[in-house]
């Protein structure tokens, strides 16, 4: 049985930008066919416009607000919405006026070699 801990979980800045803390993932568990991180971005901070190859991901809003674009298509976010994010998608989140933190699932898990940027 595998059961971890986010708070024992290290963060840190990934290509696109946001700072995560990989609950879990291919560095801390067996995991084989997905990864979940929390995600925090600050009062008005993005992401990096990207998108992933391989990967579909999840995102969860736990607190606070936010600005969600994926392909062109821009919506507000906040705790409670969950978005589906396409592989090949581009997209990018945007913190609204306090702290932006989310659940990022990912399958096949993150790499960050199947980030691409512009």
């Amino acid at each position: 049985m595998t059961v971890n801990q986010i708070r024992e979980q290290e963060p840190f800045t990934t290509a696109d930008g946001s700072t995560i803390r990989s609950i879990l993932d291919r560095t801390n568990a067996p995991v084989e066919k997905q990864s979940l991180a929390e995600a925090t971005l600050l009062p008005g901070g993005a992401t990096e416009r990207h998108y992933h190859g391989k990967s579909e991901e999840l995102y969860f809003i736990l607190e606070g607000t936010g600005m969600m674009e994926i392909d062109g298509e821009s919506r507000a976010v906040g705790p409670g919405d969950a978005v589906l994010i396409p592989p090949g998608a581009w997209h990018q989140i945007t913190a609204g006026e306090q702290d932006l933190r989310f659940l990022c699932c990912c399958a096949p898990p993150y790499a960050h070699e199947d980030t691409f940027f512009a």
